[in-house]
């Protein structure tokens, strides 16, 4: 077997992996079917599977469930009891204590009080929340990414692939920036159609080969929102800049795409601590 077959078999089984556990996170995640699925040792895929991606494959599991409950809990009303079972907890108690330990506070209280909440329109007799918006004039941005289409949610799958991928084929480097790029408005194109790419910046000398495309982000000047805390709480933060920045900036929206910024790891950063920079295109 020569090195690049190698590498390809080796891509293959991550995305394999990925893939599964995004499409049956309502199942029971077995460690060793995943072991199956990439047609390893169970002692072997699990070693390698943390190498690759700095975490082992139960605690993406976790994160990824604990991910999705958290935007149930902000977008949806379903019962928290409901929530918990979907997430694979035996009991709610347990989902509680879980939840808090990573979230800061339990799934009821976060529903109510969670980050997403100071985007919200103040009540009436209370003061409308500032935040910090700064105008950036950027360069253009030349990226290499993997296209996603499906739920704004579920992009990490996208960014499973690309770092996957990067890792397999020895490309990945520790400083390299991650941008999402979102073409559509949620509040009108169905889920299943929103289209998106996960993407890292440069790439210049990294082979579009698929998975992988190019994009270029526009430069010129940017309204730039930076966001702190869950993934699952960034449609407020939108819905702000749009709603309450925009009509009082004087400015006006420049036809280009917006995208953001991740300026830590889902991985290694609780979702308190997450900090996203949104960029907003004016004229």
């Amino acid at each position: 077997m020569n090195g690049q077959t190698a590498w390809f078999l080796y891509e293959n089984r991550l995305q394999r992996v990925s893939a599964y556990i995004y499409d049956h996170l309502d199942e029971e995640l077995d460690m060793a079917r995943l072991a199956e699925i990439a047609c390893m040792s169970s002692y072997h895929w699990h070693r390698i599977y943390r190498a690759v991606h700095g975490e082992t494959l139960a605690a993406t599991v976790k994160r990824l469930r604990l991910h999705r409950a958290a935007g149930d809990i902000v977008r949806t009303d379903l019962d928290i009891s409901e929530i918990a079972k979907r997430s694979g907890y035996p009991n709610l108690q347990s989902f509680n204590r879980i939840f808090k330990a990573v979230y800061g506070m339990p799934p009821a209280r976060y529903r109510k009080e969670g980050s997403h909440t100071v985007f919200q329109p103040p009540l009436p007799g209370k003061a409308t929340a500032m935040f910090d918006v700064t105008l950036k004039t950027i360069q253009p941005i030349d990226l290499i990414g993997v296209p996603h289409r499906g739920s704004y949610m579920q992009i990490g799958k996208a960014f499973e692939t690309l770092f996957g991928t990067l890792h397999a084929r020895g490309l990945a480097k520790p400083d390299m920036r991650m941008i999402g790029v979102y073409f559509d408005d949620p509040d009108i194109v169905p889920a299943d159609e929103l289209r998106s790419i996960a993407c890292v910046a440069g790439g210049a000398d990294i082979a579009a080969d698929p998975p992988f495309e190019r994009r270029r982000i526009d430069g010129g000047e940017y309204a730039v929102l930076r966001h702190k805390g869950p993934y699952a709480d960034m449609h407020k933060a939108y819905q702000w800049l749009y709603g309450e920045w925009l009509p009082v900036s004087g400015r006006q929206l420049r036809d280009a795409l917006m995208f953001e910024d991740y300026l830590n790891n889902p991985r290694d950063t609780p979702p308190t601590g997450l900090l996203t920079d949104i960029y907003m295109p004016l004229v």
